[in-house]
């Protein structure tokens, strides 16, 4: 097995349990984690998109945090990564030292989305000063390229600029662009020494061709048995395209009932027999009809994705 960053790997891009009055339900979150690790999964992203991370307070987050880390009782190994990045630089900062003080191995920091037009050296001061004040040795930040929903993202001399600067603690990159243009460029570009965890189910071999280390998406909530089995397959040598066309069909089947919080919180009920979690406005429910509907063509695809 080639030499791999710590952090390479298939991730959960966690759903976040929810009481009937909107607040964070702390009490589930390690049982939910440990699910996913059962399920072949290295890590969890916590408070990412599917987590509906901007929705909650930076104390709130934190109760969130301190929840995720004891999943390690059950689970020392399982991986923990923090969904953190806001405007405010103060704030990001306090996010990311929450979220290593609660013991997790990485922040995936948005940019300061806010600003849209900032220049690209506004842009790499910002992520230096994050760095340097709220990432100690031995921790990581992932820059979170979703420029699609934050409206800015990373270009790739960013990217190797920020590498430059901090050749460990600026782990890479979460490459949610849903662009395969992009990711075949930072193959090109970096090879093996930008760790890109994709956010695109449907590319991850795309990806793991291109040198990108795994990936953290939203459907792993379901189908991480065969994420797992692709990136197995490409530790190992051997042929993930069985395992590729299953994902594959999941992921298009599941962005039929986009956005992914109401629908993934309904099937991880339905499916698995977690309490169905309600969403925070501005997100809306989803309709049993619907759901059910969802869980059809789901098993349509493959017997995988049934209970």
């Amino acid at each position: 097995m080639p030499d791999i960053h710590p952090l390479a790997g298939i991730y959960t891009a966690s759903l976040t349990p929810l009481k009937p009055d909107l607040s964070p339900d702390p009490e589930p979150v390690p049982r939910y984690l440990d699910f996913l690790a059962a399920r072949g999964n290295h890590g969890a992203l916590m408070l990412g998109t599917t987590g509906e991370g901007p929705s909650f307070s930076p104390a709130e987050r934190g109760t969130i945090f301190r929840a995720a880390a004891e999943v390690r009782q059950q689970r020392p190994g399982f991986r923990l990564l923090a969904g953190t990045g806001t405007p405010s630089l103060g704030e990001t900062i306090d996010l990311n030292k929450a979220a290593f003080e609660s013991g997790f191995e990485a922040v995936v920091t948005l940019p300061p989305f806010y600003i849209r037009n900032a220049k690209e050296d506004g842009l790499f001061a910002w992520f230096d000063a994050v760095i340097r004040r709220s990432v100690p040795e031995g921790k990581y930040l992932l820059g979170y390229h979703i420029p699609g929903v934050a409206g800015i993202g990373f270009s790739l001399d960013l990217l190797a600029k920020l590498k430059d600067a901090h050749p460990h603690k600026f782990a890479g990159i979460k490459d949610s662009s849903h662009d395969k243009d992009f990711l075949r460029a930072l193959g090109q570009r970096f090879g093996p020494d930008l760790l890109v965890l994709n956010g695109t189910d449907s590319y991850l071999s795309l990806g793991m061709d291109a040198h990108a280390g795994g990936a953290i998406t939203a459907p792993a909530n379901l189908i991480s048995p065969d994420l797992r089995a692709v990136w197995d397959a490409y530790q190992n040598g051997t042929d993930p395209a069985e395992a590729q066309a299953r994902v594959t069909q999941a992921r298009e089947t599941l962005e039929k009932y986009m956005p992914f919080p109401p629908m993934l919180k309904a099937l991880a009920a339905r499916l698995h027999g977690f309490p169905r979690w309600p969403v925070r406005p501005p997100l809306v429910e989803f309709d049993d009809e619907l759901v059910e509907q969802a869980v059809e063509d789901l098993a349509a695809v493959s017997v995988t994705y049934k209970k």
